[in-house]
């Protein structure tokens, strides 16, 4: 396989503040890569290092074998790329801006381009300061994706889109990566990068911690649960379930973590009289301090 991104070692400061520290990663042709960590983690600054909006303190990266310090321009011509944070021109509507990028890159095909305006549902007759920040979000995306680059390079790229564009959205990168394009895909959110991505590299504090194939992200799923009890507690026969941990209990309320499959503590739980029953999927945050938050990171990959 040919490798469309290439980082070796490649570190960022800013003066005595950390920004990324000796990152290696491969990104091979074709593949759906998530680039998973919590807010701040260093995913934005490895992005603009490999596009050369930021020049590495150390280390160095290829994007199609080329050099990201030496010829920028030439990656440029072969990426779709939206920044996790963007502004455009106000005074533009959003089918001018659409059309001022088309013809920057010149040899859009202006049938894909019109049907990525009706899947993302959006109103180009609007100016874009006019727009909500989900709607802006869909310019960027079309800007992105109009020229069907050989890479792909996202940043958070659903942030403010409702869940049915989100939908569309990963419709339209599983058809990225059917015809044989490379996505790379930053994002927080655990299930985003599932419903994407074929590997995965997790960061965390500017250091990789885990390089994988993404069903390895089922490892770091669990569930935070509550249970109300009517009566007494029943601690022990919770505690003693598979993927059961981090058990508590106070004024008749049951908490623990479940990691894997829930189903076993419903099955317990519906041998009680029970007032209440909440479970949620915990933040990535959350995650992280409880899979990382001990010892010192290292990568494995």
């Amino acid at each position: 396989m040919t490798a469309i991104i290439q980082i070796e070692q490649l570190t960022k400061s800013y003066g005595s503040h950390r920004g990324i520290v000796d990152i290696d990663l491969e990104v091979q042709e074709g593949e759906a890569f998530g680039f998973l960590g919590p807010n701040g983690a260093g995913k934005t600054t490895t992005i603009r290092t490999l596009l050369d909006h930021l020049r590495p303190t150390s280390g160095r990266a290829r994007i199609f074998g080329i050099e990201t310090t030496v010829d920028p321009v030439a990656i440029h011509r072969r990426v779709g790329y939206l920044p996790g944070e963007f502004a455009l021109y106000d005074k533009l509507t959003g089918g001018q801006t659409i059309e001022y990028f088309a013809n920057l890159r010149g040899g859009i095909d202006a049938a894909y381009q019109a049907e990525l305006v009706k899947r993302l549902d959006i109103d180009t007759s609007r100016k874009f300061r006019e727009y909500s920040k989900g709607n802006k979000q869909k310019i960027g995306l079309i800007v992105a994706l109009q020229h069907r680059p050989d890479l792909l390079v996202l940043d958070e790229p659903t942030s403010g889109l409702d869940p049915l564009v989100q939908q569309t959205f990963y419709q339209v990168i599983r058809e990225a990566k059917a015809e044989g394009r490379t996505i790379f895909l930053s994002s927080h959110i655990l299930s985003e990068v599932e419903k994407t991505a074929d590997r995965v590299a997790i960061i965390r504090e500017g250091r990789l911690v885990k390089v994988d194939r993404v069903d390895a992200l089922r490892d770091l799923a669990h569930h935070q649960v509550e249970l109300r009890f009517a009566g007494d507690v029943p601690v022990g026969a919770f505690a003693a379930l598979d993927g059961v941990s981090d058990v508590s209990v106070d004024d008749h309320v049951l908490r623990l973590r479940v990691a894997g499959s829930i189903t076993p503590v419903v099955r317990e739980a519906a041998r009680y009289e029970l007032l209440d029953f909440v479970s949620r999927e915990p933040s990535l945050e959350e995650t992280f301090l409880a899979q990382y938050g001990r010892g010192e990171t290292g990568q494995a990959a």
